[in-house]
């Protein structure tokens, strides 16, 4: 069909952006407008003539607003075929006047059941009906109706009214239609994963199917090699996270954003003052202390070699006293995360001029955990929540299995010796003196291999440190060498076949050993 002429609109917006002067366009250019509610009352506000959606459909607005678009003369205006006789003839014996052009957006829905803490009545109030019946009825017939549901594309449709005498091209009518068909499947997709999620009484069963609709943010430099192309993705509806948002250096990496998320997902373990040294996905050293500096010391102290060129990440305030200090003891890192930085702190770091700042705000609770595989396959997951919120708690879960007690100095050792390992990549062994790490092994594909590498990594402070395992040791022979090196006592999940024979190697030692119950792999 060739361009369509624009006579009479229909605006009805929750998103009020731009309306104004968009509208102010539409009456300069004489086209008709009809409106509703908050709509219909901005615009008389402004001075914009606009017939109320009564006075067309005969029928009062009512049940609060629930009711007022869902009429024949609403969506037979916008659905009816111009090209076909006999819809015209029907159109015209009932009354029927077009709509060509439709300006509507969506009730918040996604951003109100954002909120973890949302009534379900308020995420209920917020589902559109109307709005989303509107937009597939016209986006139905693009070929004659302009449908619009997005306030950045007002000055695009503008631009065209403009170039063409009042008209819309038929091939931006098409996109337009093709964009509703986009907004109103992802918004129907947040209704249906949120009604699920809470069908699912919270959580205890995943559901039966998911989807996803993410929008490019932006394009990456490269992904994990320079052959790899990549882009940062994020939810439809939501806000782009606050640690994918930098104040300040060089763009952000592929890896960067992967060494981030590895980060926030150690530090938030973690009450006390924490600080920790990420590289290559896994953390090289962390920290709990009294305060943030003595923290960030000693979790670069943790593996000072492995420390240069990571990325750093503290769970307080950053100060200028802080920032200074960061410099002191690690010249060259890539990133820095804190929830929140001083001013004064903020200008010392953007001296210089490649570091990567990143505000990490308020972490989020645990959700579902996805990985993307090959050839169209999903996996889902409950994602791994904190080891010990509660340190109380988690002790009355412990089990002590050896004849060899630990002290109650070592048992809040160990505690925190668990939440390290539990962020290391498996198979994970981590040794720790008091709250720092010294030795970490990561990710070998035998549990003993982890072990001497962290003994090797610790040298001398393996003797007389503690011993975590993220999961279950196979054979005795890790207990073996941790005796050698000195290991003063060791806390592992248990559960192995050989339970017995490594508890004997423990109390063959004089090593207290404790049970967690709970393993934490990290693939």
């Amino acid at each position: 069909m060739p361009n369509v002429k624009i006579e009479r609109a229909l605006i009805s917006v929750s998103d009020k952006n731009g309306l104004i002067p968009f509208a102010q366009e539409l009456h300069k250019l004489k086209v008709e407008i009809i409106s509703t509610g908050g709509t219909l009352k901005a615009l008389k506000d402004a001075g914009i003539p606009a017939i109320p959606i009564d006075e067309v459909t005969g029928f009062p607005e009512m049940m609060e607003g629930r009711v007022k678009t869902l009429h024949p003369k609403v969506h037979g205006g916008l659905l009816y075929r111009r090209d076909k006789e006999t819809h015209v003839q029907q159109a015209r014996e009932h009354g029927i006047r077009p709509i060509d052009l439709v300006v509507v957006n969506l009730y918040p829905f996604e951003k109100v059941t954002s909120d973890p803490h949302v009534e379900l009545e308020t995420a209920i109030e917020n589902i559109d009906i109307g709005g989303p019946s509107m937009l597939r009825s016209a986006a139905k017939n693009a070929a004659a109706v302009t449908v619009v549901c997005d306030p950045s594309d007002y000055a695009a449709v503008l631009d065209e009214l403009k170039q063409h005498q009042g008209a819309v091209s038929d091939e931006t009518r098409f996109r337009l239609a093709v964009k509703v068909f986009d907004r109103t499947a992802s918004y129907d997709r947040a209704i249906n994963d949120f009604f699920s999620s809470r069908c699912n009484g919270n959580g205890q069963a995943l559901p039966a199917s998911v989807s996803f609709k993410y929008t490019k943010a932006q394009d990456l430099r490269y992904g994990e090699n320079p052959h790899q192309r990549a882009a940062l993705y994020v939810a439809q509806g939501r806000p782009l996270p606050k640690y994918c948002q930098q104040l300040h250096g060089k763009e952000l990496s592929y890896n960067n954003i992967m060494d981030i998320a590895a980060a926030l997902d150690v530090i938030r373990e973690f009450q006390n003052p924490a600080a920790c040294v990420i590289k290559h996905n896994n953390p090289c050293g962390i920290a709990e202390a009294a305060d943030i500096g003595a923290a960030i010391d000693q979790a670069v102290e943790g593996d000072p070699v492995s420390a240069f060129g990571g990325i750093v990440a503290i769970n307080k305030t950053c100060d200028s006293k802080i920032a200074k200090q960061i410099f002191e003891k690690l010249n060259f890192f890539e990133v820095l995360i804190a929830p929140v930085y001083e001013k004064e702190a903020l200008e010392f770091l953007k001296t210089r001029k490649n570091l990567r700042l990143i505000e990490s705000g308020v972490l989020d609770e645990d959700g579902l955990e996805c990985r993307f595989l090959k050839q169209g396959a999903l996996l889902v997951q409950d994602a791994d929540p904190r080891v010990a919120p509660s340190a109380d708690a988690f002790k009355k879960e412990l089990k002590v299995v050896t004849q060899k007690q630990p002290t109650p100095k070592e048992l809040d050792e160990l505690i925190f010796a668990f939440k390290c390992v539990k962020v290391v990549k498996s198979n994970a062994i981590v040794l720790t003196q008091g709250t720092k790490t010294v030795g970490i092994g990561a990710g070998q594909m035998s549990r003993v291999d982890s072990v001497d590498i962290a003994c090797r990594k610790a040298g001398e402070k393996t003797k007389g440190a503690i011993l975590a395992s993220d999961a279950f040791f196979p054979m005795p022979d890790s207990i073996e060498i941790a005796a050698k090196h000195g290991i003063r006592a060791i806390i592992q999940p248990g559960g192995s076949i050989k339970d017995p024979d490594v508890i004997a190697a423990c109390d063959k030692s004089g090593i207290p050993m404790v049970f967690t119950g709970k393993r934490h792999f990290k693939h």
